[in-house]
């Protein structure tokens, strides 16, 4: 068995998968596109014999987590030959791709899962959610004078990006785009914008959609203020001559639509979306910020990670008063530790997605009580969301 990143040549191998695993079918033109834009460097695959037998891509992204900047190893595409199932190929892969990540200085992955307990096994987690709205034109928002202009179709991508940065600035866990990523995976020539800018001449607020069979497909919707998110929907609003509803995707978990619209009674889901996983806990845990505290405190943290030895084990965790923290081995078994819980629990922990004792509650973190209680004061109350796919 051989892993390694695939080769230049090997491109038409790496889309034959890709094509049978997902059911898809690129067409001629698009394959000689799709060639040229081929990086190689970020596929794996392992072989036998010469022979493709599963393969990944390892996209080197980044994140906001707490108003800073993390890199991060985006996983997608993870597929095998039906024939090679149930054979270890895509848990071996994974092993591999987590010493890759560490390699690289990622202390963060996430992905997409196609089933989320085969991704759990390896110690990825569910640490973001996201709303999906339907809302019939009747039960728009009520329309409202504002000061200000929303201009249609005639922003910079420049500060289409300054708005959404400082919009998801607000969650741990959503990307931080490139031009390139904005151009090739968030816009395309069917999507419309509306750019809400201030009396003082200030963007405040965008909102991205599609006109599909009379409905508003709203793919992003992003305001800094109140008074942009009015005037965004009194924006859509004003297409109630031309549509019969709007279908909302990819709102996050903390959104407020429903409680503030006229009639809150609209249809409603929710859905567990991306998975994550800390590729480095110590790492993770030096660059992170906890809650100030009077003095300097210590507890020893048992880690499960039998995928990546690195992490797993029992560690002195110190946090300072000033809410900087170190992470040292020690050499305690499980038993006499404060504090214990897998990787993929230390996760949501730490993104915000669970808190401390929802996850004692049902076991996922078990300690001494005095640890736990500060465990709860410690970690500081955040939101996750992701606004895109890979």
């Amino acid at each position: 068995m051989e892993i390694r990143q695939l080769k230049a040549e090997e491109f038409e191998a790496s889309l034959a998968l890709s094509e049978y695993a997902f059911q898809y079918k690129v067409s001629a033109e698009n394959r000689i596109t799709n060639k040229e834009k081929f990086k190689p460097e970020r596929v794996w695959g392992v072989f036998e014999e010469g022979e493709l037998k599963a393969g990944l891509t390892l996209l080197p992204l980044k994140v906001h987590i707490q108003d800073r900047i993390v890199s991060m190893g985006g996983i997608a595409g993870v597929a095998t030959w039906p024939e090679n199932r149930r054979q270890g190929y895509v848990a071996t892969l994974l092993k591999h791709i987590l010493q890759v990540m560490n390699e690289n200085g990622q202390s963060l992955s996430m992905l997409h899962p196609f089933l989320i307990p085969f991704y759990r096994r390896f110690g990825w987690e569910v640490y973001c959610e996201y709303k999906k709205y339907s809302i019939p034109v009747g039960k728009f928002p009520v329309k409202t004078e504002f000061e200000g202009t929303v201009r249609r179709d005639a922003a910079e991508l420049e500060t289409l990006d300054q708005l959404y940065k400082r919009f998801a600035a607000r969650y741990n866990g959503t990307l931080k785009r490139s031009m390139e990523w904005w151009k090739q995976s968030v816009l395309d020539q069917d999507v419309h914008h509306g750019l809400f800018v201030s009396d003082e001449g200030e963007p405040e607020g965008y909102v991205l959609y599609k006109l599909e069979n009379r409905e508003l497909v709203i793919d992003e919707f992003v305001y800094l203020n109140e008074k942009a998110r009015r005037a965004l929907w009194t924006f859509l609003a004003n297409h109630d001559s031309m549509v019969t509803g709007a279908l909302l995707k990819m709102v996050p978990s903390d959104d407020m639509l429903p409680f503030l619209l006229p009639d809150p009674r609209i249809a409603q889901e929710n859905y567990p979306y991306f998975m994550a996983r800390i590729v480095n806990a110590q790492a993770f845990i030096e660059s992170f910020i906890f809650n100030k505290q009077p003095d300097v405190r210590k507890y020893t943290l048992y880690i499960k990670d039998e995928h990546a030895p690195w992490n797993d084990g029992s560690w002195e965790l110190t946090v300072n008063p000033d809410g900087t923290a170190s992470l040292v081995r020690t050499g305690a078994a499980d038993a006499q530790t404060d504090l214990c819980c897998s990787i993929g629990t230390l996760t949501v922990l730490l993104m915000g997605y669970k808190r401390p004792h929802e996850l004692a509650r049902f076991g996922s973190l078990t300690g001494d009580p005095e640890a736990l209680k500060w465990l709860e004061e410690i970690v500081p109350h955040a939101e996750t969301a992701l606004f895109d796919f890979f």
